[in-house]
């Protein structure tokens, strides 16, 4: 089983200036890709982005809520074990019970059957 270690970070609110690169859209995908580069040379694999809120203090008595950019990576800090071949093993997932199985069904009763259509003896409101 892997067992992982998690960082995370504040997202990039700015762009990084660059030759050739020029939009907002262009310099922030740049500061997005050095972050992310110079964290997958230490080892850590990008997960998600989160945006959660925030609640921060203003004044002597106020507070206001404000949401955060996140940026959440992993890494594993324990190899996976060793299995022997032609063996699986589910960690995460609880063991399915065994489905029962049903018999034949039983065998209609002779008779008559119900009448169908309107019921009778009952007055219309």
């Amino acid at each position: 089983m892997q067992r992982f270690e998690f960082k995370v970070i504040p997202a990039p609110k700015r762009g990084e200036k660059a030759r050739g690169v020029k939009t907002t859209e262009e310099r922030f995908a740049l500061a997005l890709t050095s972050l992310m580069n110079q964290l997958g040379a230490e080892g850590w694999d990008y997960v998600r982005a989160d945006t959660l809120p925030c609640d921060e203090r203003v004044g002597l008595t106020g507070s206001k809520t404000t949401f955060q950019n996140l940026l959440v990576f992993r890494r594993v800090i324990e190899p996976l074990s060793v299995v022997a071949p032609g063996t699986t093993r589910l960690l995460l997932q609880e063991p399915v019970p065994a489905t029962p199985r049903l018999g034949p069904a039983e065998a209609p009763t002779p008779g008559n059957a119900p009448a169908v259509g309107p019921a009778k003896g009952l007055a219309a409101e």
